[in-house]
């Protein structure tokens, strides 16, 4: 997966191209929101410059990287016609489901390592298969 990574902290926005390789990446838009993918990236950029995230503007318990994200979460869901959601609709809807699915990847992935199992990846089994 390519792309670039916003956050926002109390140095203003950031895009970084690296650094965020142990991230979970969440789909806000859904594949069938053709046009809105189409615009994703000019609207990222276009509201990242708005004056509610220069770095003076920073909160560290309210106004924030998670401020960042679910502001224009929102702004996309108006634009639709959609109801805004809240802080604990965000994270019920979005982030638990990811986070725990991670979670549950990581604690399988720490129990194979230290049992005396191999691991293959997928890809490998299938060009020997395909041998």
């Amino acid at each position: 997966f390519a792309g670039v990574v916003y956050h926002y902290d109390q140095e203003g926005v950031h895009r970084a191209a690296s650094g965020w390789e142990q991230s979970i990446s969440i789909p806000l838009v859904q594949p069938d929101m053709w046009e809105l993918l189409q615009h994703w990236d000019n609207l990222l950029e276009e509201f990242s410059l708005e004056e509610a995230w220069l770095p003076h503007r920073y909160e560290e318990q309210q106004h924030n990287c998670f401020t960042f994200a679910l502001t224009l979460v929102n702004r996309v869901r108006c634009g639709r016609g959609w109801q805004p959601l809240s802080k604990a609709e965000f994270t019920e809807r979005f982030l638990l489901p990811h986070t725990t699915a991670a979670a549950r990847y990581l604690r399988l992935h720490r129990h194979l390592a230290h049992s005396d199992v191999l691991i293959v990846p997928l890809q490998e089994q299938q060009q020997e298969q395909d041998c």
